[in-house]
């Protein structure tokens, strides 16, 4: 499986509270579709429902998996 690009500095994200795919996209240079096949291939965190229209995810773990990207590199 292709790494991902490196992505580019992700400080101005909340330490805490939700991120939502719009602004994930400008985080992560990959389409949704690849963000998707990630998520359900279990190599990116998983979205959490926060109502029946809005998907995002979580801060901390986004933060830990751009973290985790970084050592890999």
């Amino acid at each position: 499986m292709a790494t991902l690009p490196k992505q580019p500095h992700y400080g101005a994200l909340p330490v805490t509270g939700f991120i939502r795919l719009a602004d994930l996209r400008k985080i992560l240079p990959v389409s949704d579709s690849t963000i998707w096949r990630r998520v359900r291939a279990g190599t990116m965190p998983a979205p959490v429902k926060l109502s029946e229209k809005v998907t995002a995810w979580r801060v901390e773990e986004i933060r830990a998996f751009l973290d985790q990207l970084g050592q890999a590199a």
